[in-house]
């Protein structure tokens, strides 16, 4: 596991310290490793709904299925 520093403002700072009093985890690496996870979340359903669009405005679908069902696994 490798570590990384990230200069964060005031207001970051107290929003990170503020969700792991509220127990969105255990610490404050915790909470960043969740958020990482959600936003890969977000960004492969981001990609899933386009694809959506752009088949039921018949567009063809191009890319990976593998790729995309890997994002979401």
């Amino acid at each position: 596991m490798s570590t990384i520093s990230v200069p964060l403002s005031k207001e970051y700072e107290d929003r990170l310290d503020n969700l792991v009093k509220h127990g969105a985890g255990s610490s404050r690496a915790d909470v960043m490793r969740k958020a990482l996870d959600k936003f890969a979340e977000d960004e492969a359903i981001a990609l899933v709904l386009k694809a959506e669009k752009e088949l039921s405005e018949g567009k063809l679908l191009h890319g990976d299925l593998r790729k995309l069902i890997k994002k979401l696994t």
